[in-house]
């Protein structure tokens, strides 16, 4: 399997209306600061050799003013053993519950769609719910109600049919395209009205 190219990932994200960050690859410092523009962006490093980004220290969050250029320099010095690589700059999402929805093709049952607590506590609490594609509305709302955390990904109830259409989405996305071998949205920050794909994965 290979890293389907990120921006290739986002166009196909944008196709089934599934939303994600603001993002651009940076070439240099100043590049990256032109993008950020005043604002707090993240960088972060692509390399087909570095899939955990974060576990690598490849992700450089909150950064502003002269902390863009800092971080980008250390990128690049990283990406010297990881090349070929690119440095992508991001917006920063606005702060909310982060989930992961992942994907992947199982040679039994074909499509799975996968919900689940994202972010740093995917691995830590293993609180998922998973299913085969296409899904229904119910199914997607079942998984959404077998989480132990539903109370917390949902606002309370909240943001319930959010989830459904997210879930509903990128089950549509999975079941249209056949090359989607692993698909890892994580984290997706959830609000109570809105959620963007902060940090997305396919493998074709």
């Amino acid at each position: 399997m290979t890293l389907y190219e990120y921006f290739e990932a986002k166009k196909l994200l944008d196709k089934y209306g599934i939303k994600s960050v603001d993002s651009k690859y940076v070439s240099s410092a100043e590049d990256a600061e032109r993008f950020a523009s005043g604002s707090k962006i993240v960088l972060k490093l692509i390399s087909e050799k570095a899939l955990h980004k974060s576990k690598a220290g490849l992700v450089k969050l909150n950064l502003q003013g002269p902390g863009i250029s800092v971080a980008f320099h250390d990128l690049e010095r990283k990406g010297k053993a990881l090349s070929p690589y690119k440095i992508i700059a991001q917006k920063m999402a606005p702060s909310g519950v982060e989930i992961i929805v992942g994907g992947r093709t199982d040679p039994q049952f074909g499509k799975l769609i996968l919900l689940g607590l994202g972010g740093i506590y995917v691995e830590v609490f293993k609180d998922f719910s998973l299913r085969v594609c296409p899904i229904t509305k119910q199914d997607a709302l079942d998984m959404v109600n077998q989480l132990k955390s539903k109370d917390v990904v949902t606002y309370g109830g909240k943001s319930s049919a959010l989830l459904v259409n997210l879930l509903m989405e990128v089950s549509d996305m999975l079941s249209k395209n056949d090359f989607i071998k692993e698909l890892d949205l994580n984290p997706v920050v959830v609000r109570e009205d809105s959620y963007e794909a902060v940090d997305l994965r396919i493998l074709e």
